[in-house]
C-alpha cells in the first residue's frame, strides 16, 4: 500500500478508507464476489445498513478483518443492540464470537447492552433484503439564544463554564479537574455544582442550564461516561446517573444535556449557519458529533473515540475498550503523547496527559520543528479518516475543537488533513470544508453552544 501523504511520526499507519477501497476494488473484479450486507438495530425500531461486495468465504484473508473494522464504525457512529449479518457466514461467525462475553467486543457488547438496556445480540440473515433497512429520525435541539444561561463543559482533564446573556458569553472559566481517577461521586457533583454557581454569579438570574458532556444521555440521565470511570457500580446508580438533574434542581433551573460531540457539531452549525456537520472534539478523548442538512441533531450515538481509523495490527490499544487503531489514540491528548517519544519530546510520567500535552505545546510555542510533526502526523491520521468517517455521514463541513486543537498546533493538523483531501481524495476535497474556530471559541466554544440547549419556548 502506497499512500500519497505519510505521517512523519508514524509510518506504519494504515488509513482504513485506502484498505477497504483497494478490497472492495478487488472483491468487484471478482468473479466470485458475493452481495454482503450488515444491518444495526438501536432504539424506537432505528436501524442501518450497509451493503457491498465480498469475496466468498476462504477466497481473501482481509475480508473477516476488515468486515471487523466496518462493523464496528457503524456501530460506534450509530448505536445499536442488534448486528444481523448476510452474505458470509465466516464474518457472521466471527462476529458472533467476538461480541460475546469473554470475546474479542466483548466491550463493546456491554457498552451498547448497558446504553439501551437489552441484551446485545449478533443473528444472522438469509437474504439482503433482510437487511437492506434504514429507519432514523432526526430532532432539532440547541440554537435557543434568550435569557440568562449556564453552559457547562465536562471534559476529562477541565471543566468549562460560560454564563450566556441572550446569545453573548459575558463570563467563561476553565478550572483543571480530575474526574476519571475519582470514585467518590461526591467529587464530581462538587465540581460541577462549584461552575454552575461560578457563572451564575455572573448573571442577574439562571433562566436554563445546558450541559455538554462526554457519554451517552437519555432524558437528562447519565447513562454511560468515562468521566466517572472509577465510580463503582452502586454508586453510579444511585449518585451518579441524575447528577446532573440533582445539581440543575439544586440550581433551580431548566436542564438540557447533551452528547460533547453532538455540541460540537450544533456549535459549528450556530457559527457556520449550515447543516451537514461533523464536529470532533479533540480534547481527553475523541469526541464526535453530527447535524443533519437541516441543522438537526439525529439521534446517533457519535462514539468516534472507540471507532477504528488504522488497520496496523500493531497500532496501540485503547485502554478501556481493549481495542486497537481507534480514534481515541490518533484524535486525543494520548494522540499528541502517543508521538511525543518519536519526536524526540520526553515526558515526566508523573505528570497528567494535560500536563504532558502542556509540554509538547510548549516544545511548539518554542518552534522546535519535532514538535510540528506530531501535529503534522495527528492531521495526516485526520485527513484519511475524514474520508472514512464519509461512509457513514454525509460531509459537506468539519470542524474541530478542543484542548489538543489549540495553538500553532491546530492550524498544521489541519492544512496536513487538506492536503491529505487534496491529493488523496479530491472528490471529497471539493465537497468538504474544513474549519476551526477562532482560539477563544476552540476553549470555551463548546460550554456557550451547550448553554443554548434548553428550550424555554422563546
Amino acid at each position: 500500500m502506497s499512500l500519497k501523504v505519510l505521517a512523519p511520526l508514524d509510518p506504519g499507519f494504515r488509513p482504513l478508507e485506502i484498505e477497504m477501497r483497494a478490497y472492495e476494488k478487488a472483491a468487484a473484479a471478482s468473479a466470485n464476489a458475493v452481495d454482503f450486507g450488515v444491518l444495526i438495530l438501536r432504539n424506537q425500531g432505528y436501524c442501518d445498513h450497509y451493503v457491498g461486495k465480498v469475496f466468498a468465504d476462504g477466497e481473501d484473508a482481509r475480508t473477516v478483518p476488515l468486515m471487523d473494522r466496518l462493523v464496528k464504525t457503524m456501530l460506534w457512529a450509530r448505536g445499536g443492540y442488534k448486528i444481523v449479518v448476510h452474505g458470509s457466514k465466516s464474518v457472521y461467525e466471527h462476529l458472533k464470537a467476538a461480541y460475546q462475553e469473554g470475546g474479542e467486543r466483548a466491550f463493546d457488547a456491554d457498552f451498547m447492552a448497558t446504553v439501551y438496556e437489552r441484551p446485545f445480540e449478533v443473528e444472522y440473515a438469509e437474504t439482503l433484503d433482510e437487511v437492506k433497512i434504514s429507519r432514523s429520525s432526526a430532532s432539532s435541539v440547541g440554537r435557543h439564544l434568550k435569557g440568562c444561561r449556564i453552559g457547562f463543559d465536562a471534559g476529562g482533564s477541565d471543566r468549562k463554564v460560560s454564563a450566556v446573556i441572550d446569545g453573548e458569553a459575558v463570563y467563561s472559566e476553565e478550572v483543571v479537574w480530575f474526574p476519571k481517577i475519582n470514585s467518590d461521586p461526591q467529587y464530581h457533583y462538587d465540581g460541577i455544582l462549584s461552575a454552575m454557581k461560578s457563572a451564575a454569579s455572573h448573571m442577574p438570574r439562571v433562566d436554563a442550564i445546558g450541559v455538554s458532556s462526554a457519554g451517552v444521555y437519555i432524558d437528562n440521565k447519565i447513562m454511560v461516561a468515562s468521566l466517572f470511570l472509577k465510580v463503582s457500580k452502586e454508586d453510579f446508580a444511585k449518585k451518579v446517573k441524575s447528577m446532573y438533574i440533582d445539581v440543575a434542581k439544586e440550581i433551580g433551573a431548566p436542564l438540557e444535556v447533551a452528547n460533547d460531540g453532538d455540541v460540537t457539531a450544533l456549535a459549528g452549525a450556530m457559527e457556520l449557519g449550515v447543516g451537514n456537520v461533523l464536529g470532533i472534539a479533540m480534547g481527553t478523548s475523541e469526541a464526535g458529533g453530527y447535524v443533519d442538512k437541516d441543522m438537526n441533531i439525529t439521534g446517533w450515538l457519535n462514539e468516534l473515540a472507540f471507532a477504528p481509523v488504522d488497520f496496523n495490527r500493531d497500532a496501540m490499544v485503547d485502554e478501556w475498550s481493549g481495542d486497537w487503531g481507534c480514534g481515541v489514540k490518533y484524535f486525543s491528548q494520548d494522540g499528541v503523547i502517543k508521538l511525543a517519544p518519536a519526536a524526540g519530546i520526553q515526558l515526566d510520567e508523573s505528570l497528567s496527559p494535560a500536563e504532558k500535552l502542556k509540554v509538547v505545546q510548549k516544545e511548539m510555542i518554542a518552534g522546535n520543528p519535532e514538535a510540528a510533526k506530531i501535529y503534522e502526523s495527528i492531521g495526516v491520521y485526520f485527513g484519511y479518516s475524514i474520508a472514512w468517517y464519509a461512509r457513514f455521514y454525509d460531509i459537506d463541513h468539519v470542524l474541530i475543537m478542543g484542548r489538543v486543537t489549540s495553538g500553532e498546533g491546530g492550524a498544521l493538523l489541519l492544512a496536513k488533513a487538506q492536503e491529505v483531501l487534496d491529493k488523496e481524495f479530491p472528490e471529497l476535497a471539493e465537497k468538504i470544508t474544513l474549519h476551526i474556530p477562532d482560539e477563544n471559541s476552540r476553549r470555551v466554544g463548546q460550554s456557550v453552544a451547550a448553554a443554548s440547549l434548553p428550550d424555554l419556548g422563546e
